[in-house]
């Protein structure tokens, strides 16, 4: 009788259940009580089955195949939205879809006639705004867009010199006050930006601070000619790569004279650190976060209270929008530039590039600007506006986890991307096998960020799967796997915070071509033509379920004993919202 008795304390203290263990296809019976009163009505928004909370606070319901049982009040209202628990979907415009292809080649880009590695693809504004009824359907509520900026019209040397290398990725900005013409139009995107808002997904814009783009051999032959050593580029524009030379397209470099003092004319020593032009005329890259140079790209001096000059070749680009600004820093005038996309279009919120290598007075300048902004337009669109949700503000602090620190304080973010969040799933299903085998380590997860989140306003992540600069969990992780994709799926979407899906993590998109450079792989044209029905119809289900409920992201959490071989959790959002998820061994 004592061994007994120990036994059973034992599964009180543990949370453990003394029932046999549950097994696909049989019902299952758990306790509710926490989370529903005694007489309510439930329903599994993943399988369709229905109940009804008992006197003793218990319901019996079926999981479906998939291994997920998603318990909702019957008849909930949908929660409004907030920041705090997001779903976000990031896009690499160019390689989502084409809606135009009259705007293809602008600038004179060219494809390659190989693998298109590094090329533009086509993607734009109008391919984007023709499926957002597809983004609503996921459960979208915000679109992380790469940025829309006018960029580097030619190419750098990609990898080791396998490939041509475009800015298509939007991160290698020529000018930051045009829109890049392989996208599309002001018109394309203000019908971007409505039409989303229309459905009720906001619209963040990624925005770079730390650095412009390199400078192509186009670009230099457009404005800065004189660099070249034949100080025309006419030897550049004939270029091709030697046979045999080893260094492949990077032996473009060789026609420039980097010791030229006429790099003066380009960012010019006041904008940027470079290792350019004389000894002693541009401040050479430093050795911290804040001033080194980020894979040889010139760096901004957006720390500087120094008035900053207009670079010459501006003058030389008849289409640029570069207005001086008496007494602007570097600063001052690229939070200018991107706030005033803000203003016009009605971006709801950044999504901050490289934002551990840019101090933080510089981001907290840009919060309060992009603030400023979209109260402006907000007042100047009344019909437009969705509600009076704040600007918001989410960052990418490399290898930042689940913790609040002075970018939340002092540099104005609202959330950091969770670097933590990919490796951690990928561990526990490589050692599971299924979340439900991992349920402690799961629990541990979701506990521990679900309790900073729910207690702290202030505080908030952006968890995910794949990524442009990590991996592609479907590919890289998963090997292929749907059932492996399906059991992260619902670790991300079912995840304390925000939730970023990659473009292509919903649908089973697989790794591109990638030479020499292994993340060029992760940035694969969407999969319009072989989309898994298996996956998709997995993200639609939690996606709506996540939308409907603030809970879900921003409750706390509390784990619920339930049979072994499964794993129960509640997420309560004060008084207004509750739900209870389960997860088991899907069954195939």
């Amino acid at each position: 009788m004592a061994t007994r008795s120990c036994l059973a304390i034992l599964f009180l203290l543990c949370g453990c259940s003394k029932t046999e263990p549950w097994h696909p296809g049989q019902p299952l019976t758990l306790d509710v009580g926490t989370a529903f009163p005694a007489g309510t009505a439930v329903r599994d928004a993943y399988g369709g089955g229905a109940a009804t909370v008992s006197s003793s606070g218990s319901v019996t319901i079926t999981p479906a195949a998939e291994g997920v049982v998603l318990l909702e009040k019957d008849g909930a209202q949908p929660t409004p939205f907030n920041w705090a628990d997001a779903t976000v979907y990031f896009v690499i415009t160019d390689r989502f879809l084409d809606g135009d292809p009259s705007n293809n080649g602008s600038y004179g880009r060219a494809k390659d006639g190989a693998q298109e590695i590094g090329t533009w693809h086509g993607g734009d504004f109008k391919g984007l705004t023709s499926k957002l009824d597809y983004l609503a359907d996921l459960g979208v509520t915000a679109i992380w867009l790469s940025s829309v900026v006018e960029q580097v019209h030619g190419w750098v040397a990609g990898g080791t010199g396998d490939f041509k290398y475009y800015g298509y990725h939007g991160y290698w900005a020529l000018d930051f006050t045009r829109l890049d013409a392989n996208l599309g139009s002001s018109a394309d995107l203000q019908a971007l930006v409505d039409g989303a808002h229309q459905r009720g997904i906001r619209v963040l814009l990624d925005v770079v601070l730390n650095h412009p783009g390199y400078a192509t051999g186009d670009d230099l032959v457009s404005y800065v000619p004189e660099v070249f050593k034949d100080g025309t580029g006419t030897a550049f524009k004939s270029f091709a790569p030697a046979p045999g030379d080893s260094r492949g397209w990077l032996a473009w470099n060789d026609l420039v004279n980097y010791s030229s003092p006429d790099w003066q004319k380009w960012w010019t020593p006041s904008w940027i650190r470079a290792g350019l032009g004389p000894s002693g005329m541009f401040s050479q890259p430093g050795t911290d976060d804040l001033t080194r140079s980020l894979t040889f790209l010139p760096d901004f001096k957006t720390e500087s209270g120094q008035i900053a000059d207009v670079p010459l070749f501006f003058s030389r680009k008849s289409d640029s929008g570069f207005t001086t600004d008496l007494g602007y820093t570097v600063r001052q005038y690229l939070v200018k530039w991107q706030t005033e996309w803000v203003r016009q279009y009605g971006f709801d919120g950044f999504r901050c590039d490289t934002a551990k290598n840019v101090e933080l007075a510089s981001w907290l300048a840009l919060k309060q600007a992009g603030t400023a902004a979209l109260h402006d337009w907000k007042a100047a669109n009344p019909s437009k506006k969705l509600d009076d949700a704040p600007f918001w503000m989410t960052g990418e602090v490399y290898g930042h986890g689940a913790n609040k620190d002075n970018y939340f304080s002092d540099g104005g973010f609202d959330s950091l991307i969770n670097f933590d969040f990919q490796p951690a799933i990928r561990d526990l299903l490589t050692a599971d096998g299924t979340l439900a085998a991992g349920a402690a380590t799961l629990d541990t997860l979701y506990g521990a960020t679900a309790a900073k989140i729910s207690e702290d306003a202030s505080f908030d992540v952006l968890s995910y799967l794949s990524s442009h600069d990590t991996r592609l969990y479907f590919g890289d992780i998963a090997k292929y796997d749907a059932g492996q994709q399906r059991q992260a799926a619902t670790a991300l979407l079912l995840a304390p915070g925000g939730a970023q899906i990659f473009y292509g993590d919903e649908s089973g998109r697989r790794l591109g071509p990638t030479g020499s450079d292994p993340v060029q792989a992760t940035r694969s044209d969407m999969n319009w033509a072989s989309v898994d029905a298996s996956i998709l119809a997995h993200f639609q289900k939690l996606g709506a379920f996540r939308k409907r409920h603030g809970a879900v992201g921003a409750g706390a959490h509390a784990k619920l004993s339930s049979p072994a071989g499964t794993y129960a959790f509640s997420r309560k959002l004060g008084t207004s919202d509750a739900v209870v998820v389960v997860l088991t061994t899907p069954a195939s």
